[in-house]
């Protein structure tokens, strides 16, 4: 046991500078065979610490601290029985953990030794011990350490406790004791008897000493007797003293009890004499204001001075920040009534002052439009905004005191501006149409630029786009379908151009002209109305004063709105802001829609230059959520579907178009109006964020182009499907190489190839061979050929000897030939027209073709009638002087 008690302090608690004070092997209650020993140890320096380790040896077979626990968090020391041969214990930290004991003795030390320690370190939240015998846990004074022996075998825990080992000074006397002594080693009784002979010695000089100072002890011991009665003399004095001393000490604490109060009663009444004056010092008025809220003059700069101080001195005041229970106070009741009573008059005062301004303004000319101004100009009425911007701050005061006046108000200023709005905007659009075309267009009542007029405008011209010839026909108009003959369209192209770029400039001024006005006036209502501050509550009026009041009177608030989000907050302004314009320029929209559908009626291509304009205004806007992005947009989406209806009238004009069965086919009418068409468009979205829409649809419209050649050469009685193919996709592939529109680039490619299919095509159907029996007659020898016959032995075959081929050959003299080629060239010439020019390419395609044969036969009766001298009786110089003198002659 001291072997594993001195290994413990040396390996494991020496280093922490901790002392070994019991240990006992344990194991848990149900493992027995893992044996770890249960640890008591304390902190040699001071704070003293005391700590229960449980230390178990590694797989390297080194001793290791496994779990420690302080003795402040031990609750329960529990012996199961309380019977000394017991060998469980339970200990009772934050979890229960069980051991078995496998030395009792061990247990026993280990227990009484916790005992101690707890009631040396713990001496008023000992842990509970139970189970235990009563002497192992008995009263710490009644048991000194040098007499308990409670059991036999009982190992006294103090000495195991002064267990120290030898110093090294200590080492070093012991080694020089035994090196004095020889037989030491040899003989350890005679050395033992050696020592106890001098420690007799020791002692007997150290009694004869004792014994001879007795006289001196004597001495010190009356002294100290007499020293102890003066001690009792001074003590009982000290009583007597202290019994006087303490009645004056419960007078003293009464006092000082009564000064606490008197402080604490002092400081009240400085708190609440500080509190009324802050409560009369924002509640009072000065006399100078309450004059000017009750009589107040607007019409002066002085008295309009005074009546924003009085009300923002009356506001301030009914926002005083008060606490709740001194608004209960009569005084502070009465001053509130008074509060309403000013507040009601000036209200009324602004009310009645900003009413009757508000209409005098909307009924004044102000600012008019200038019909012989060098530039369109829309009046943007500052002088209105100078105006009414000093009343700006009792415009606030009455969003923030009486929101019933203040909508009122708002109502009446929409009512009375947009008057002007609407007579300067419709007197705008009217000057812009007289400068694009030179004449005023006669107003027919109301419904000329109102909402409800606004289906039936765009229904109708939507109309007019599809409507076809017959429009165009009836009124005038430029209808310019591709489908259509361009003699047709029924005005001059000259004239449309110029008229349309006077369109697009003036359409730019118009839409460069509503912007500024439309800002000016939404900065000033902002600023004016304070659109850009949302209200806290729904309430005509809200003040800490009212507020409170009504929560103290039992009154609900759930009226107040909760803290807003950012997003949310800035999208209820946004809405509030664009409803207050809608009312003041409600006619934009339904003028400048008015404005485009007059127009498309006349040309239809000038819904490209309002998409165009549109989208770049919309696109370029800086407040996207503002009114005028809004009309913008919302007149952008009809202005986008009226371009889409005439794209797709565009391209049902294709579909539907007939050809002309009288003569020759010719180019058909919309591959001709393309290049026209193409040209306006590229000018018009030129450097446009809207060529996207553009694009898509010339996809689609030169596609329906390419199944409409296909159709209608199918159906032409007259000229032949190859010639309606070939020259259009020439004219086609021609005008897209020119146009260099990049998305075409891919149909350009494949209308080359139409083209290059259909004059293939038609060489062959109309070419054909000219030479025919002398072509049959080698295509059978090229059949005799393929089934095996050597090409040498051709000639000895009846059907194909020598005599049959000079039969054949004669047959086809060069005047025979020619006179051929003539009427083959009259008939290309028939079904060829002179627009696109091709009659010199087909003949051309036709010289190579019939050489390509001539040589295919040469060839032939070279290697198969070698040596036999025949050959045809013209050359290939012959064929070309032939195709030349024709070409020549017509």
């Amino acid at each position: 046991m001291a072997a594993i008690r001195h290994t413990l302090q040396r390996e494991v608690f020496q280093p922490n500078d901790e002392r070994l004070l019991a240990v006992m092997h344990v194991s848990k209650l149900l493992k027995k065979k893992k044996i770890s020993y249960l640890c008591l140890a304390v902190t040699m320096e001071t704070p003293i610490c005391v700590t229960i380790y449980q230390v178990k040896k590694n797989d390297k077979n080194v001793l290791k601290k496994k779990r420690s626990w302080q003795l402040n968090t031990l609750r329960v020391v529990d012996g199961r029985t309380p019977t000394v041969d017991c060998s469980d214990l339970d200990l009772h930290f934050e979890k229960v953990f069980r051991w078995f004991c496998s030395n009792i003795q061990e247990r026993q030390n280990f227990i009484i030794l916790l005992w101690k320690q707890c009631c040396i370190h713990l001496p008023k939240e000992k842990p509970e011990f139970r189970n235990l015998p009563e002497d192992w846990t008995g009263d710490v004074g009644l048991l000194p350490e040098t007499q308990v022996i409670l059991t036999p075998g009982f190992v006294e825990p103090t000495e195991a406790e002064d267990y120290h080992a030898l110093t090294e000074r200590e080492q070093q006397d012991l080694d020089k004791v035994m090196s004095q002594c020889g037989f030491a080693i040899s003989s350890a009784e005679a050395f033992m008897e050696m020592i106890a002979r001098d420690l007799s010695v020791l002692d007997g000089e150290n009694v004869q000493s004792v014994l001879a100072s007795q006289e001196q002890v004597e001495m010190l011991m009356n002294q100290i007797e007499a020293a102890l009665s003066e001690v009792e003399v001074v003590e009982t004095r000290l009583n007597a003293y202290e019994e006087v001393i303490s009645h004056v000490r419960d007078a003293l604490e009464k006092m000082e009890e009564k000064n606490s109060y008197i402080n604490i009663v002092n400081c009240n009444n400085q708190k609440l004499l500080a509190e009324l004056e802050n409560v009369i010092f924002q509640l009072e008025l000065d006399s100078k204001h309450q004059a000017a809220l009750t009589d107040a003059d607007l019409t002066s700069a002085s008295g309009l001075t005074d009546a924003i101080g009085a009300g923002k001195a009356l506001l301030n005041s009914m926002n005083a920040e008060i606490h709740p229970a001194l608004l209960r106070m009569a005084a502070v009741q009465e001053q509130r009534k008074r509060f309403d009573k000013w507040k009601a008059k000036f209200s009324q005062t602004i009310s009645r002052h900003l009413n009757n301004l508000f209409i005098h303004l909307g009924n004044d000319a102000g600012e008019t439009l200038s019909f012989h101004a060098n530039e369109l100009t829309l009046p943007r009425h500052e002088s209105i905004h100078r105006e009414l911007e000093v009343y700006a701050e009792l415009m606030h005061w009455m969003k923030a005191m009486d929101r019933k006046a203040y909508s009122a108000l708002m109502r009446v200023y929409t009512g009375a501006i947009s008057k002007l709005y609407d007579r300067d905007i419709k007197q705008f659009f009217d000057e812009a149409k007289l400068r694009i075309s030179g004449s005023r267009p006669e107003r027919k009542g109301k419904g000329s630029g109102s909402r409800e007029d606004l289906a039936g405008k765009l229904k109708q011209g939507a109309v007019n786009v599809v409507s076809g010839v017959s429009g165009a026909a009836a009124g005038g108009n430029l209808t310019l379908l591709l489908g259509v003959e361009r003699d047709q369209w029924g005005t001059d192209a000259s004239a449309s151009a110029a008229e349309r770029r006077r369109f697009d400039e003036v359409l730019e001024r118009v839409l460069a002209q509503l912007e500024p006005v439309c800002l000016a006036e939404q900065i000033f209502c902002v600023s004016f109305f304070q659109l850009d501050v949302l209200s806290p509550t729904t309430k005509n009026t809200q003040t800490t004063l009212d507020g409170l009041i009504a929560e103290g009177a039992g009154v609900a608030r759930e009226d107040i709105d909760p803290s807003v989000p950012l997003k949310r907050a800035e999208k209820q302004v946004n809405e509030e802001v664009r409803r207050m314009m809608a009312d003041l320029f409600g006619c934009i929209e339904p003028e400048l829609v008015s404005f485009v559908s007059h127009y498309e009626k006349v040309d239809s291509f000038y819904c490209m230059y309002v998409l165009v304009r549109l989208s770049q205004h919309v696109m370029s806007a800086q407040d996207t959520g503002s009114f005028l992005s809004m009309s913008f947009a919302s007149a952008l989406v009809q202005v986008k579907r009226n371009f889409d209806r005439f794209m797709q009238a565009q391209l049902r004009s294709i579909e539907e178009t007939r050809p002309n069965r009288k003569g020759t086919c010719g180019i058909l009418p919309f591959v001709d109006n393309l290049e026209d068409f193409a040209r306006t468009s590229e000018e018009i979205f030129k450097n446009s964020d809207r060529r996207a829409d553009l694009d898509k649809w010339y996809t689609k419209l030169v596609s329906a182009m390419f199944e409409a050649i296909s159709r209608v050469a199918a159906e032409h009685p007259k000229t032949p499907s190859e010639v309606v193919k070939m020259e259009n996709y020439h004219h086609l592939f021609a005008l897209l190489s020119q146009l260099k529109i990049s998305v075409l680039d891919t149909l350009r490619k494949e209308a080359k190839q139409r083209y290059s299919d259909a004059l293939r095509a038609y060489v062959t159907r109309y070419f054909g061979r000219p030479l025919e029996k002398l072509n049959q007659f080698f295509d059978g020898v090229q059949t005799k050929v393929n089934q095996g016959v050597k090409e040498s032995e051709i000639s000895y075959q009846m059907a194909y000897s020598k005599q049959e081929l000079r039969k054949v050959i004669k047959e086809y003299p060069a005047r025979e030939v020619k006179r051929g080629l003539v009427n083959l060239y009259r008939k290309v010439e028939k079904h060829l027209c002179e627009q696109e020019n091709l009659l010199q390419v087909v003949w051309r395609a036709m010289q190579e073709e019939f050489i390509q044969q001539y040589k295919s036969v040469e060839d032939l009766i070279q290697r198969c009638y070698p040596g036999s001298m025949i050959a045809l009786e013209f050359t290939i110089s012959d064929i070309l002087e032939f195709f030349s003198e024709i070409a020549r002659s017509h």
